[in-house]
């Protein structure tokens, strides 16, 4: 068309940077953009949109920022794009304060900015921000869509409360693919495996047929209630029965199922007869595993792999000297930190936090930053004498160091989550569930004190780490301790 001298509009450059989005084709969107600036067309904000809309799927939120500032003219498409760009690109905090902008400037939300938002507070475990936004979808009267409904499922699950996300499932008056995947993702994060099954079953029951997605939060769902000959059936189904051609991601899942049930030979020789060459994910799988089951020798063959894939990764080198430390290699465990610190990495400190009246409380192992350092502390100490009386007895097997039995039992005493679970219940109402938030895999020993703590005292306690939520209620844990 240019070589022909035909003129272009914006209606011409909308639909052409509209395609730059789908393919993507970051590049040839910046030449139209260039095109667009020369031209004069970028008054136009149905323009301005596309361009907000490219930069963000292309992972150039900054650029989708300024295409934003430029637009003279701004409607809710304008900022659904931006919005929809952060989240996409994991800048979930950004996109729930852009969010605040749009509402303070009187726009009203549409059901795309509805599950763009309520994705962000998903990733973000934002249950009360989410809750608001609930209520805006309610008032708003969008609360019927698909795609909102399902975002609300999404969010309810992945923020801990997965009564609320099936009674909304419940009420959905449609589904769709993604409302499944949806609810069964929600189960498998709770370790409610057999529930997830039963959804798996319904959705086909309802004429639904089953996707890749499906297949990953099936698999993870039997992975994490240790259903390892129903995963297998699952996974050998996924071609014969359904034409889905299993992916990176299926076979990590199986890794990690066999891994979690302690068959490690068999999660390896799975990893050679693959079609594919094991991913990060897969060795990532393993090592794990070879952390909780103790095997050594495989775990450092799992690393190595590793090594290759991702050098850099500081938690490979964590876990293979936690290996090391759990076998008394001593000597092993101070190469393995001699690596890390020649190459400049640090240990991720761990760290529990959890929201009181919108404000977000952080602890570290044995933190006396907080201002009410004194009354947690205090508190720990009363409820020890009650723990012993009930049974408790710290497991010094989950100190990674070579002290003294005494100073290992002090290092366990303090880690973040009891210190936050102490605050929590110092400053959350009888009767409302203490929340709490974990960057790392939940320790051994926290996992018993907690359990006995929610008999102690009788409330609900709910942990999300990097694996999934643990819901303890009455000396017991909803995982069943396997996870």
């Amino acid at each position: 068309m240019r070589r022909t001298n035909v003129e272009s509009n914006y209606v011409i450059l909308s639909s052409v940077l509209n395609a730059c989005v789908n393919i993507p084709a970051l590049e040839q969107g910046k030449q139209v953009h260039a095109h667009v600036i020369k031209s004069g067309i970028d008054i136009y904000v149905s323009v301005g949109n596309a361009l907000v809309d490219l930069y963000g799927k292309c992972g150039c939120v900054e650029d989708s920022r300024i295409a934003f500032d430029t637009i003279d003219a701004r409607n809710v498409v304008s900022w659904g794009a931006l919005i929809a760009g952060y989240v996409q690109n994991g800048y979930n905090e950004v996109a729930m304060d852009i969010y605040g902008q749009m509402r303070q400037e009187g726009i009203e939300a549409s059901e795309y900015i509805f599950s763009s938002v309520l994705k962000a507070c998903a990733s973000l475990a934002g249950l009360e921000k989410g809750r608001q936004i609930h209520s805006h979808v309610i008032k708003t009267r969008f609360d019927s869509d698909v795609y909102v409904g399902s975002a609300l499922v999404d969010m309810y699950g992945k923020s801990g409360t997965i009564d609320d996300a099936c009674q909304l499932f419940d009420k959905m008056p449609q589904r769709n693919v993604v409302s499944w995947n949806a609810m069964i993702a929600s189960c498998a994060q709770h370790g409610h495996g057999k529930k997830a099954l039963s959804f798996f079953e319904k959705m086909q029951f309802d004429g639904f047929m089953p996707n890749y997605i499906t297949f990953v939060c099936l698999l993870t769902a039997c992975s994490h209630a240790g259903l390892v000959e129903k995963g297998m059936c699952y996974f050998n189904s996924m071609t014969r029965d359904y034409g889905i051609v299993p992916g990176a991601e299926h076979y990590a899942c199986i890794v990690d199922l066999l891994g979690r049930a302690g068959l490690l030979v068999e999660a390896e020789e799975f990893m050679k007869s693959i079609p594919l060459k094991p991913t990060a994910s897969m060795w990532g799988a393993l090592l794990g595993a070879c952390r909780v089951h103790g095997n050594t020798e495989l775990g450092r063959r799992a690393a190595e792999c590793l090594f290759e894939l991702d050098p850099h990764h500081s938690g490979t080198h964590v876990l293979l000297s936690n290996i090391y430390a759990a076998a008394s290699r001593w000597d092993d465990v101070a190469k393995a930190r001699r690596v890390m610190k020649d190459i400049g990495m640090k240990k991720e400190p761990g760290r529990s936090w959890i929201g009181v009246k919108n404000k977000e409380h952080s602890f570290y192992a044995n933190d006396k930053t907080h201002p009410l350092t004194k009354e947690i502390y205090a508190l720990l100490e009363n409820w020890s004498e009650q723990m012993k009386k009930v049974g408790y007895a710290s497991d010094t097997n989950y100190v990674l160091l070579n002290v003294e039995e005494k100073q290992k039992e002090d290092f366990l005493y303090y880690h973040s989550e009891k210190l936050a679970l102490a605050f929590g219940l110092l400053s959350i109402p009888p009767g409302i569930p203490i929340r709490i938030m974990k960057n790392l895999r939940m320790c051994g020993d926290c996992h018993t004190y907690i359990k006995f703590i929610s008999g102690i005292v009788g409330r609900e306690i709910v942990v999300r780490d990097t694996n999934r939520f643990h819901h303890f209620r009455g000396n017991t844990c909803s995982c069943g301790d396997y996870w």
